[in-house]
């Protein structure tokens, strides 16, 4: 019994993770292409071996032969091709593990870096993360432990191409799934996920279990749950909020904490405006438009953020050019905005049709109302932009006579400064003079006309010995100049 063989082929299969009877499938094909360049490729040659014992049998037209003969350039042919065929076994393993595993959570080891490009060491095998798959503003460094998304799968021929990522949305979702238990069971779902990688992700939650508040076991307790996730993701900001079947009630909990007045769905333009005070639209239109962008996506809907008397205008613009058409009155006026027209753009957007469908309205009434909203929305657009010219034109007339003003300010104390007195401009030597002037009156032999000139900052006559000094000398010389005397 080849016992040496059965123990080889036990190792290779449980290391590289493939079936023992590939490992002897590859065997005997190496033997074959070993004995035909011994003998050529038109002898009858056939190999096999013995699962259970090990042994070797190569067979040429049927006699038994000893495979040790081939040679040394035959053994080096059948090596080669054993390992070509245990490497094709491993990748094909290696693609059916992680095919089955995509969408799944996997650890790795930063292994190196190729400019903008991680290599993840996952084992078995290699990985790589593009840039565009990174969370911006994360650096890693060699040898570090990262979790990652294997985001695709694919087998180019001669290698298993893995994907991972950090900044797919479902990231997000399997991290939910693995810190969250209820998540995990299913009693808690995520309904959608809105995520800008590496800023802020928003995602709706429900649960199927009353018992169970789907925000507070996503939070945790005192924020247990989330932050473990907010660190493993460098910080990123995670709102979580309420699933609701009402369009209105889930695009609210979307744009929290913003307040919001009014919502108006328009189902044909999938458009949601909304509403919100003056002092809430930079909540909900949040950092760069963050906020309205991820509530647009979490809930499938184009939203506009508007200020009461945006709204009001539109309505006000809307009523004054229907009200020109026959049969147009408050209740139909109020069937429009029930359709989410809100103003003459809206209308101008939708059509004919759905006014033809939901407001049974003929279709020559319709056009009209059309053409009408059309003419009304140029006119309005050209009075905006004639009110707009004038305020800036107002804007830079005022820039320009703050600006004279200034100027005239300017030249006015230039003016004054000119024709300032000398005594004003010597200010800092009258109050030299000024400290000096005391100590050299009350030194012996100091003239009242020595006192008056160091008043004026200039050079006292002597005293009449050498104790006399000049202003510069200050006091304390003065004074010692005097005992002297």
């Amino acid at each position: 019994m080849n016992q040496d063989l059965l123990r080889i082929v036990d190792s290779i299969a449980r290391d590289k993770n493939i079936e023992k009877e590939a490992v002897f499938l590859d065997i005997e094909a190496s033997l074959l292409s070993a004995a035909r360049k011994f003998y050529g490729e038109t002898e009858d040659v056939l190999c096999t071996i013995d699962r259970m014992s090990g042994e070797i049998a190569v067979r040429k037209n049927g006699t038994l032969i000893d495979y040790r003969e081939f040679g040394r350039i035959a053994a080096q042919t059948a090596k080669q091709v054993l390992i070509q065929k245990l490497r094709e076994d491993e990748r094909g393993s290696i693609y059916e593990e992680f095919s089955e595993r995509k969408g799944q959570i996997i650890t790795g080891t930063v292994s190196r870096t190729d400019g903008p490009v991680l290599t993840v060491n996952l084992g078995r095998c290699e990985a790589i993360m593009p840039r565009s798959e990174q969370i911006p503003g994360e650096t890693h460094h060699i040898g570090e432990r990262l979790r990652c998304l294997i985001l695709d799968v694919r087998d180019l021929g001669n290698q298993v191409k893995i994907i991972l990522s950090r900044g797919h949305p479902d990231f997000i979702r399997r991290l939910f799934e693995l810190e969250v238990p209820e998540v995990q069971e299913k009693i808690i779902e995520i309904k959608t996920l809105a995520r800008e990688a590496g800023y802020r992700t928003k995602l709706a939650v429900s649960s199927i279990d009353t018992k169970v508040d789907c925000v507070g076991a996503c939070v945790g307790v005192r924020g247990s749950r989330i932050k473990n996730i907010v660190d493993e993701l460098g910080g990123e900001k995670i709102d979580i909020v309420r699933w609701n079947e009402s369009s209105q009630v889930l695009i609210t909990n979307a744009l929290k904490p913003a307040e919001i007045v009014e919502i108006s769905l328009n189902f044909e333009l999938n458009r949601a405006t909304v509403v919100v005070k003056e002092d809430q639209l930079s909540l909900a239109i949040g950092k760069r438009g963050q906020n309205v962008r991820l509530a647009a996506r979490l809930t499938g809907w184009d939203i506009d953020i508007l200020t009461p008397e945006e709204y009001s205008k539109g309505l006000d613009d809307l009523e004054k050019a229907m009200r020109t058409l026959e049969g147009v009155d408050d209740k139909f006026l109020d069937r429009l905005v029930a359709l989410g027209i809100i103003n003459l753009l809206d209308l101008e957007e939708v059509g004919t049709e759905p006014l033809i469908k939901e407001l049974e309205l003929p279709p020559e009434l319709a056009e009209k109302m059309l053409s009408t909203a059309r003419e009304a929305a140029k006119r309005v657009a050209e009075e905006d932009a004639a009110r707009k010219a004038a305020e800036e034109a107002a804007a830079a007339q005022k820039a320009q006579a703050d600006a004279a003003a200034a100027a005239e300010a300017a030249k006015l104390a230039e003016a004054q400064a000119a024709a300032a007195p000398p005594e004003t401009a010597g200010s800092d030597a009258a109050e030299t003079a000024a400290d000096i002037a005391p100590a050299a009156v009350a030194a012996p032999g100091a003239t009242e006309s020595g006192a008056a000139a160091l008043a004026r900052g200039e050079t006292p006559p002597a005293a009449g010995d050498s104790g006399a000094q000049s202003p510069a000398t200050g006091p304390t010389l003065a004074t010692s100049g005097a005992g002297s005397a």
